[in-house]
């Protein structure tokens, strides 16, 4: 379980969270990316795009990845609070509030990273 907290106000950390969460689904690993703060924006279709960082992997690539072999999660407050839908995300993306966290952070053999 990988939770970023930071987008392009933090690009360095933001990019970090999605080249691991992309990493470990490439390496076998079951990953669940959970988008919250200014993270959010990245479930938007077109915004992952608008994002650069030298030397860095491109950001919808790295997304692309997770949906692929993931899940994606934006988080149910945070797209409240940028009235964010269901209708306006990427496909594949859920929305999910802090119960949904609580019980994948809890499940046998979780370890949670955040970015």
């Amino acid at each position: 379980m990988i939770k970023v907290t930071a987008g392009t106000d933090a690009p360095e950390r933001c990019s970090q969270a999605f080249t691991v969460a992309a990493v470990a689904v490439a390496s076998g690993v079951e990953v669940s990316l959970w988008l919250t703060g200014e993270s959010a924006w990245f479930a938007l279709p077109g915004r992952a795009a608008e994002f650069e960082l030298p030397h860095a992997a491109p950001l919808p690539d790295l997304i692309d990845s997770v949906l692929a072999g993931g899940q994606l999660t934006l988080c149910t407050q945070c797209a409240a609070r940028r009235d964010i839908t269901e209708k306006d995300v990427l496909d594949g993306v859920r929305i999910a509030g802090a119960q949904v966290f609580v019980q994948e952070a809890m499940a046998d053999g979780t370890q949670a990273l955040v970015y």
